[in-house]
């Protein structure tokens, strides 16, 4: 990570590949959206560290990222760790260099890769977070999900308020392990998916699931298959938090419905692909097929821009 500390804002140093706005239209794809707020071409989000709820305004000036702090200056432990947060967020570790120059030769991805260059994955570096919002969207529209998603933090995440507006923080494993699914159920959950996220919190809780641990194995077969065993995650949810929280370029959620929409319009196709049809376009995406996909769904918020 390459940032500078100015003690009343950071600075976070960018590699070439970024383009903070193209990442910008993708954060601001739902007016339903409670987890961050952009005004003006900056980004506020609630950050919780050490106790402490950080609100940070992000704006970007190649070649860096701009974090000010609009309520006051956090301790220096707490701003590096909002520093390595938002690296993260952005996927700034990551070098896309192969990607660009596989996409470049790829008929599929060729004129995404251009029109969206420099748009990283935008993670979600919180694996509770991560699991539950994949569990949420499981058999229902984007719609109908970030509606649950704002009742459930609405309900049982902590916030702040500054200046009129309330900024929220995602709802802690510890909160919702010691809630009952009668809870979540009036929030319109259904019993199946109010009981898959409340048992993922008391595994989370008790330390038997943890993002650190998931890291240490292998390779992302491992993973994959640790996450599997979790009641209520199958492939489509365990490669989407592969690809979002743990930084798996290799990550394939190939079932996705927004992928194949995007290869659809993307193609001009009769009918969505099918699963067979969609590996043998994506045979030359070996190692990335993350970046491919985020790049496909970014396609299918053009109309709205």
């Amino acid at each position: 990570m390459n940032w500078i500390d100015h003690e009343t804002y950071l600075e976070l140093n960018l590699p070439k590949e970024f383009n903070f706005e193209e990442c910008l239209i993708f954060l601001g794809r739902s007016d339903q959206e409670v987890l961050h707020q952009t005004k003006e071409g900056s980004l506020y989000k609630l950050i919780k560290v050490n106790e402490s709820l950080i609100l940070c305004k992000i704006g970007s000036t190649d070649p860096t990222i701009k974090v000010e702090f609009p309520i006051n200056a956090p301790s220096i432990d707490c701003r590096k760790k909002v520093a390595e947060y938002i690296w993260e967020w952005f996927d700034l570790d990551q070098e896309l260099v192969g990607f660009y120059q596989m996409a470049s030769q790829d008929k599929v991805l060729k004129t995404l890769a251009q029109k969206y260059d420099g748009l990283r994955i935008m993670c979600i570096p919180d694996l509770f977070e991560a699991l539950v919002w994949a569990i949420m969207g499981q058999q229902i529209n984007l719609t109908f999900a970030y509606t649950l998603k704002k009742r459930f933090v609405e309900q049982y995440g902590e916030s702040l308020t500054f200046e009129g507006e309330t900024f929220w923080l995602f709802p802690s494993f510890e909160k919702i392990a010691s809630i009952h699914v009668d809870d979540l159920r009036k929030l319109q959950f259904t019993t199946r998916k109010a009981e898959y996220i409340i048992d993922i919190a008391k595994a989370m809780t008790s330390g038997e699931l943890t993002k650190e641990l998931l890291l240490q194995k292998k390779d992302g077969q491992q993973i994959q298959k640790t996450l599997m065993r979790i009641r209520g995650i199958g492939a489509w949810t365990a490669d989407y938090v592969m690809m979002k929280c743990l930084h798996y370029t290799s990550s394939f959620p190939i079932t996705d419905v927004g992928l194949h929409h995007a290869l659809k319009n993307l193609l001009d196709l009769e009918r969505k692909p099918t699963i067979d049809e969609i590996k043998e376009y994506a045979a030359g995406w070996e190692g990335w097929q993350a970046y491919a996909t985020f790049y496909l769904w970014r396609s299918l918020y053009d109309k709205k821009i």
